[in-house]
């Protein structure tokens, strides 16, 4: 993750997950990622990694995050945009997927996500403000 125009942190808080679980989401194959644009003036992205119960014990779970993480050293610097948090939430399919898959999945859900947010943005920029 040293590549990037901007810097790039880990989230480890509880609150800072839950506020991503709020924002948009991109669901693809083996992965969920989560986008949130914090607003602040910071330009650095911070990513944060989850696995639940479902897919399978520790060991599995652990696999997934790590395979994740990977991903996401890989395409963040090249897809990510300046200021926003995301969470990466593993299924089912993480641990064994193909790698070539898994970074498409995540790939696909990044892009994905940038083009929803850009959506967003044209449009409450575009839309008149009601009287007040």
């Amino acid at each position: 993750m040293t590549d990037a125009p901007f810097k790039i942190e880990r989230l480890r808080k509880r609150p800072d997950f839950l506020a991503a679980a709020r924002a948009s989401s991109f669901a693809r194959g083996a992965v969920v990622v989560q986008m949130r644009r914090r607003g602040d003036d910071d330009a650095g992205v911070r990513v944060g990694f989850t696995a639940t119960r479902k897919i399978g014990g520790a060991v599995v779970r652990n696999r997934a995050k790590r395979r994740l993480r990977a991903a996401a050293q890989q395409l963040i610097p090249q897809f990510g945009a300046p200021g926003c948090d995301y969470v990466l939430i593993a299924r089912s399919g993480a641990p064994t997927r193909p790698w070539a898959r898994l970074l498409d999945d995540v790939k696909s859900a990044l892009i994905s996500l940038a083009t929803e947010s850009e959506r967003q943005a044209t449009a409450s920029a575009t839309s008149p403000s009601p009287p007040a």
